[in-house]
């Protein structure tokens, strides 16, 4: 039974909460603390899976509260719950939060953003991930200059030009962001030049998850594996993070939408670069019996590639939306949808940019794997993929 941890400085809110989730009383523990004193207390007396926290509270705000969980509870997952917040505070909340909700939500809203937080914690635990994540040894580490953005991207302020000044110390660095910010993904109305101009038009998070997708294709350079199939794996990754920017999702997620599309197959280069003997097996498996390569994968290894790219983007701190979307983007029915987020538009990225690979004449996607229609019918989208496939085939590589 999962537990669950509900925070707010006012009793009668937390009432409410009980009364509007009463039916799960039976297959959630639930808890209710009055302020961040009486939360941490209770985190102590035992463990959470989740804790859900109102933002402004006297004493200890939520933020804090936050904060001393992610410390001393790394593996709680953590929600913001908060009619309002000031811009200082919301800003801190950002790297101790996994999700932001807002007063008033709904019964359905909040259960959903429980079960998909507790699904994605399920899956980064499972014992099959963790072996695989101990064969494949010490995880190289990140870029000095990418540790700074990271400290400066936490500081309320840093100013943009300060951001764009760490970035500036890495040549490589400065120009694959801005070949990034200047591609098809962003369809920004002009010519990007300076990096000033790159924080300023897609925010400093955004620019901070471009360097880490940058970061993360530099450090996994497979040296037994032929460089045609490391070329053909990034030109997938820019095709689909190019279709992801074109999907309905809710203008606030997009740019982390198109950042997870970017990121989405990093599994794939870690089995590559860390287990290459493993990930030639699999290859060959999955051309012997004309599977998926995840699919190999996890008759293999018992974990596919998706889940362990979103494990190591999780210990790296890239959103937690986009782990999430990583995670799921071959199996999105695992969890609950409420309308076209993340998680549905990666899928559906990854699975265009491959048909269009493979079938680049087939029109209405006749030939799609017996999965993935089922998958694209229980999300009802699939009377829309036609529709999707005509717009991403304008696309290009």
């Amino acid at each position: 039974m999962k537990r669950i941890l509900f925070v707010d400085d006012e009793s009668k809110i937390l009432d409410g909460i009980r009364r509007m989730l009463h039916a799960e009383r039976k297959r959630w523990d639930m808890q209710f603390a009055v302020g961040g004193e009486e939360a941490l207390r209770a985190c102590e007396a035992g463990g959470f899976d989740v804790v859900i926290s109102d933002m402004r509270m006297p004493g200890m705000d939520g933020a804090t509260l936050l904060g001393h969980i992610r410390d001393r509870y790394p593996s709680t997952a953590r929600i913001v719950l908060s009619g309002y917040a000031e811009s200082a505070l919301a800003t801190r909340a950002v790297p101790v939060a996994h999700r932001f909700l807002t007063k008033p939500c709904n019964a359905a809203e909040l259960q959903a953003t429980i079960e998909r937080v507790c699904t994605l914690q399920e899956i980064l635990g499972a014992p099959e991930l963790q072996k695989v994540v101990g064969a494949v040894s010490e995880l190289p580490s990140l870029s000095s200059t990418y540790a700074s953005l990271t400290q400066a991207v936490r500081d309320p302020n840093t100013s943009i030009s300060q951001v764009a000044r760490v970035i500036e110390k890495d040549v490589a660095m400065s120009a694959k962001v801005l070949q990034l910010v200047n591609s098809a993904f962003f369809g920004l109305a002009q010519n990007v030049t300076s990096l000033q101009s790159a924080v300023s038009h897609l925010g400093m998070e955004t620019i901070k998850n471009l360097a880490l997708a940058t970061e993360t294709f530099r450090v996994f350079v497979p040296n037994s594996i032929p460089q045609s199939v490391c070329e053909t794996m990034q030109r997938h990754a820019h095709r689909t993070a190019a279709i992801a920017g074109t999907l309905p999702v809710d203008s606030k997620t997009r740019d982390v939408t198109v950042v997870a599309a970017l990121l989405h197959d990093i599994g794939r280069l870690i089995l590559a670069s860390k287990m290459p003997d493993v990930f030639c097996a699999m290859l060959a498996n999955a051309r012997e019996h004309n599977c998926e390569p995840y699919e190999a994968e996890k008759e293999m290894l018992g974990v596919s590639h998706a889940e362990i790219g979103a494990y190591l983007l999780g210990l790296w701190g890239i959103p937690n939306l986009a782990v999430e979307a990583i995670a799921h983007h071959h199996c999105p029915t695992r969890i609950p949808h409420s309308v076209f987020d993340s998680s549905i538009a990666v899928y559906l990225a990854d699975l265009l940019a491959n048909e269009l690979d493979v079938h680049p004449q087939d029109s209405d996607g006749a030939k799609l794997p017996e999965f993935d229609r089922a998958c694209l019918e229980t999300l009802g989208l699939l009377p829309r993929y036609a529709e999707f496939r005509q717009l991403a085939s304008q696309i290009g590589n």
